[in-house]
């Protein structure tokens, strides 16, 4: 079973939550997404003993060839091109790897080349195995570091926890594509509903089996229940705004490795995603 868990901003508990449930698992696959900003490897602390590195195609000039036409600067979506004193000039920083300005060129004076844009991490953490990917940074994009991520899962673990970056661009997307069931997370507030509703309109377009986390909760009052309830969205359980759950997720320690009631609490939530998910219900359909 894919499990991605995500939501519509950082802070809110998503790698929390993520790493809790891959590590009161027996065993289980954890992979982090997140590839701007990956910090499940502060939790599960790995001894990373597999490194790969990423690679994408990107245009170089001869040009001697080049007759300045200028055909592939104004194909170019993203302004990766541009003829300046009779050269071609070409920044990689800004190039979305699309083929088209080499494909397109007249002359045959672009060919591709290969640039490294990140790497992936293998290690293991007790009962986890842990994936990370790492955008270098400036990167125009990591789609490609998560198509990896997602195609090189080892399918010998029954469970993957996929841990998706905030928001619900691109890379998102990629991330939750080949999820059996997504959770979101959010926090009880006005402006946890507006980032919730990003992530909800995401998950719906994909058609995907999904339930919600409420993190941080402390008062009887909260505005996110109405929209649960107007859409159908199932409540899978509430973490509270605890100092201690603060406290150990601060400085790096995995609740479920601390102390049995927190063990006990994510052991049952994650038998409730598995009953979910095997049921294929959708939820708000």
């Amino acid at each position: 079973m894919k499990v991605a868990v995500l939501s519509g901003k950082g802070g809110t508990g998503k790698t929390l939550l993520s790493v809790n449930l891959a590590a009161v698992s027996p065993r289980a696959l954890y992979i982090d997404c997140d590839i701007e900003e990956p910090n499940g490897r502060l939790f599960f602390k790995p001894a990373f003993n597999k490194t790969e590195f990423v690679t994408v195609l990107v245009p170089e000039v001869k040009q001697t060839l080049c007759n300045g036409c200028r055909q592939c600067v104004d194909f170019c979506k993203f302004n990766a091109l541009t003829y300046i004193k009779g050269k071609l000039v070409i920044f990689d920083s800004l190039c979305h790897s699309c083929n088209g300005c080499y494909t397109l060129c007249p002359k045959k004076a672009l060919s591709p080349k290969k640039k490294r844009i990140g790497r992936i991490q293998r290690g293991v953490s007790r009962n986890v195995s842990v994936t990370t990917g790492i955008l270098n940074v400036g990167e125009a994009s990591g789609v490609p570091i998560i198509k990896k991520l997602i195609k090189s899962a080892s399918a010998s673990y029954a469970l993957h926890i996929i841990d998706c970056p905030p928001g619900s661009s691109c890379i998102v997307m990629e991330s939750i594509k080949e999820a059996d069931y997504c959770i979101l997370v959010a926090e009880p507030t006005i402006f946890g509903l507006h980032n919730l509703k990003m992530v909800d309109e995401l998950v719906r377009l994909f058609n995907k089996p999904y339930g919600l986390i409420l993190n941080k909760c402390m008062d009887p009052w909260d505005p996110i229940e109405a929209f649960c309830k107007e859409r159908r969205i199932n409540i899978l359980g509430r973490i509270p705004l605890d100092q201690d759950i603060s406290k150990l997720n601060s400085e790096g320690f995995i609740l479920v490795r601390t102390k049995k009631a927190y063990k006990n609490f994510f052991s049952a939530l994650l038998k409730t995603i598995q009953k979910e998910a095997d049921n294929q219900t959708i939820i708000g359909a």
